[in-house]
């Protein structure tokens, strides 16, 4: 009952009508009472029952089954509180946190709808994979709920969510991900793939279904407004699943920003900075300005501007968790590899990992703050992905542990070169200079060698093609290359298809000359007239 003192909501609440509808539950669960027992019991015993005081008795099954949440649907749950449930129906403005999860779930709802009616009709790829390759994309509602809701949660004394509801989560995820996969090989097992699309419409709606029946009802309950607005900014940063999102007010400013209120989002990261290197010995030069303070680091001077914009252009993902477990810092990279927002910044780093996961991040704590260990390595190989992690221990001169360093960083890209390069080559990008111009940078090639023989060799070679030249490989040197083969035979046009993402990888020129019909040599010709060799 300690946990549930923890929260206003919950310490209300009549704690022995927790306790009683939790025996019942369990008696059931265990096979004990029979299903029409259970109900008369519950019904007498125990009454109606709000989200808040299921999830508070949900908060007490503390040191059950991790894997309870997977292994209960809620058409089970409904089952034996049938009739005795308090459904809310929740009214919220557009652009309010909870408002955003509810919109996604009919979107998910409306897809797997259609899919519902694709699976009465004959098996018809294309259609499949259109469907699939936004269903694949609801991943983005998990990592929001998981860094952002459940965090939030936590906070106010109720972290079943992390225990339960989060395994759910990736156990769904990882359905999609397989059934995704099953759509893009080369001859697709129909029955292996509807048979794990039957499974997942259920598990879906059961998800859904306990989302909005008691995860947010219950959040609206302990989460207050102006902590749901604190939420916004994260949830931004993560995204949403194919939903629409006003912009945030910028009159709006969290308490750990009312310092600096008119500094932007950098200054406030400049001056956090500062405050902890400042308690860690680092000399901060006094000036006017909080972006000109100049530290003095360990080897050299910057200013808080200039380690910011360090961080925040590092090719790889940096967080930091202290010797207390608690997450202190997170580089704000445009590439992450997975979704990180503001909400992870003080919790505890337990909480931040799938319960399937987490024996295996206080493994490392408890080895690196023994000193038996100081780093550990993975690296997680999908189809197409290459990602490559790190943990290193830190600790201070005199050897004693200050926290773990994670690392993380997508290495496909360098995990496909072969060969070398010489050649200075800019990869196709748009975005905006100093003067907020919209500009586009194309690929070229600059020499930096001497000796022109040597360049002229290495251009060849560069992008010589023949039968088994796949066609990935082209389009990522020469992204235009594409639209000229559109235009040149309207057969390429399947290159802006849904398909493409499945045909890319596979396709050679060989292949594409047999598809098109076009002789082989001719199209190797008239690609190299396209990319102007």
């Amino acid at each position: 009952m300690e946990d549930n003192r923890r929260n206003v909501t919950f310490a209300s609440l009549d704690q022995e009508k927790l306790k009683k509808m939790l025996e019942i539950k369990q008696l059931y669960d265990n096979n004990k009472l029979e299903l029409e027992e259970a109900r008369k019991r519950m019904k007498a015993e125990v009454g109606r029952i709000t989200p808040e005081e299921y999830a508070a008795a949900e908060q007490l099954l503390m040191d059950e089954d991790p894997d309870e949440c997977k292994n209960e649907d809620v058409r089970t749950m409904m089952d034996v509180f049938d009739g005795l449930f308090v459904n809310e129906q929740l009214s919220l403005p557009y652009g309010h946190t909870i408002d955003a999860y509810l919109r996604e779930n009919q979107k998910m709802k409306d897809l797997l709808n259609q899919a519902d009616d694709l699976a009465k009709k004959p098996f018809i790829l294309n259609p499949w994979l259109e469907i699939f390759e936004k269903v694949v994309q609801y991943k983005v509602h998990f990592s929001r709920k998981q860094n952002q809701l459940y965090s939030a949660l936590e906070r106010e004394g109720f972290d079943r969510p992390t225990t339960t509801m989060w395994v759910y989560d990736d156990y769904i995820r990882d359905e999609v991900n397989d059934a995704w996969e099953l759509l893009k090989k080369e001859v697709v097992d129909v029955d292996a793939f509807l048979k794990l699309y039957a499974d997942i419409a259920v598990d879906l709606r059961d998800l859904m279904e306990k989302e909005e029946m008691i995860l947010y009802p219950t959040s609206l309950k302990l989460i207050s407004e102006d902590k749901m607005e604190e939420l916004k900014s994260g949830d931004r940063e993560i995204g949403f699943f194919m939903i629409d999102m006003p912009e945030l007010k910028t009159n709006k400013i969290h308490p750990r920003d009312k310092a600096n209120a008119d500094d932007s989002t950098s200054s406030d990261f400049m001056t956090d900075l500062a405050a902890l290197l400042a308690k860690h010995g680092h000399k901060i030069e006094s000036s006017s300005d909080s972006e000109e303070k100049v530290l003095d680091v360990a080897e050299g001077k910057l200013t808080l501007e200039q380690i910011n914009l360090l961080y925040q252009h590092l090719p790889v993902d940096i967080s930091f968790v202290d010797e207390n477990d608690i997450v202190k810092f997170y580089t704000d990279t445009k590439h992450r590899v997975f979704p990180r927002s503001k909400g992870v910044i003080g919790r505890e780093v337990r909480n931040c990992h799938p319960p399937k996961s987490l024996y295996l991040v206080e493994e490392i704590i408890d080895k690196f703050r023994s000193g038996e260990q100081s780093k550990a390595e993975f690296w997680i190989n999908k189809p197409g992905v290459f990602i490559y992690i790190i943990y290193v221990a830190i600790r201070d001169k005199n050897g004693k542990f200050r926290g773990v360093m994670e690392m993380m960083q997508d290495c496909t890209h360098i995990r496909a070169m072969e060969g070398e390069q010489r050649l200075l080559t800019w990869e196709e990008h748009s975005g905006k200079n100093g003067n907020g111009d919209v500009y586009t940078k194309k690929e070229s090639t600059v020499s930096s060698v001497k000796d022109s023989s040597h360049v002229d060799n290495a251009s060849d070679e560069a992008i010589k093609i023949t039968g088994d030249t796949k066609l990935k490989s082209l389009l990522q040197k020469f992204p235009d290359l594409k639209e000229n083969l559109i235009a040149y035979n309207s057969k390429f046009s399947m290159l802006n298809s849904p398909m493409a993402k499945v045909v890319l990888p596979l396709a050679t020129i060989k292949m594409m000359s047999e598809q098109s019909g076009i002789p082989q040599k001719e199209l190797i010709e008239k690609i190299y007239e396209f990319v102007g060799n």
